[in-house]
């Protein structure tokens, strides 16, 4: 395995715990994939331990033995290395976390467990951005001061990356953030105060950072990969839209960065409220009218079902396995 000087220095100086370590997992474990976790120790920890002694050489060793713990319970559970299910982990590691290295060497097990569960849970919700979270990340993340202002902004830019049930919390956690960084994350017109964007983006959901004056469609057939067996029955809650397909039970959530789906329960939807057209939303043909807009369903007009939440229009078919969602 080739591993730069840093690693090697560290590995060789703790073998025989390193070794303990990796005994203890393979007990624990059976199948343990020790090539994979070598692949990993080479390919995605070695270049952070690298960064972390460039700018801080008396951290190197604290830092590594972080990281090789928490690489191991990665690696164990098959969601890094080669083969793994999440391949963003290993590029958030490889590409994400030497540009962090600084940060990382004040608090190296919190930030890495932390920004590791992160990339995970991108990783795993349906309608996330996964690759695009890693790349706002990449670029504002240097410019924190501290690691309770990058585990802000991972929270603000997750939000951007297309998890709309955390806006609430995101913008809470954007007032931490220095102006010039809360501007950048929150993409603050440069003629609006800060608090006054945040306020404008809690009131109305479908307001910036980036308009999509079209929404977003989430679902699909699972046959092709998607959630939904069947066309989805649709009710209302407060926090989003409730969906059952095929015996299986999510809720949609939508605003300006994103619409995700997540799981949900039979019991939920039952408390949902049936599905109402709005009285501002007319239908011509399958064509979708209200205010000063318009938009296309490219759906029979037969069976469309509406439903409405305070910001948001779910619109389904039974011609359909996927469910759109637009801003009212």
């Amino acid at each position: 395995m080739l591993i730069s000087p840093p690693l090697a220095q560290v590995l060789a100086a703790g073998r025989r715990q390193f070794n303990q370590r990796v005994e203890e997992t393979r007990r624990r474990t059976p199948g343990f994939d020790g090539a994979a976790f070598s692949a990993f120790l080479q390919h995605q920890l070695d270049p952070l331990v690298s960064a972390v002694h460039a700018v801080t050489p008396a951290r190197t060793a604290a830092v590594t033995l972080a990281a090789y713990d928490i690489a191991l319970v990665l690696c164990t559970q098959g969601l890094a290395g080669p083969g793994a299910r999440l391949p963003l982990l290993n590029d958030t590691w490889r590409t994400l976390m030497p540009r962090l290295a600084s940060l990382i060497a004040e608090q190296p097990h919190d930030l890495l467990g932390a920004l590791s569960n992160a990339a995970v849970h991108l990783g795993t919700v349906e309608g996330a951005r996964p690759a695009e979270w890693v790349a706002l990340m990449a670029g504002l993340g240097p410019r924190c001061d501290t690691p309770a202002q990058l585990l802000a902004l991972g929270q603000v830019l997750a939000w951007r990356a297309g998890l709309a049930h955390f806006r609430n919390g995101a913008l809470r956690a954007a007032a931490a953030l220095p102006e010039p960084l809360q501007r950048e994350a929150l993409l603050v017109p440069p003629d609006t105060a800060p608090d006054v964007w945040r306020g404008r983006l809690e009131a109305t959901p479908w307001a910036g950072p980036v308009a999509r004056p079209d929404g977003w469609t989430l679902g699909d057939f699972t046959g092709f990969g998607g959630r939904f067996a069947t066309p989805p029955e649709l009710r209302v809650a407060d926090a989003g839209v409730l969906v059952r397909s095929g015996g299986r039970h999510f809720m949609a959530v939508a605003d300006a960065c994103g619409a995700v789906l997540m799981a949900s329960t039979a019991h939920a939807f039952d408390q949902g409220q049936a599905p109402q057209r709005p009285a501002s939303v007319r239908l011509r043909g399958s064509t979708l009218l209200w205010a000063d807009r318009e938009l296309a369903l490219d759906l029979p007009e037969e069976g469309l079902v509406l439903a409405s939440t305070a910001h948001t229009l779910a619109v389904a078919s039974p011609y359909s396995h996927a469910l759109r969602l637009v801003p009212l």
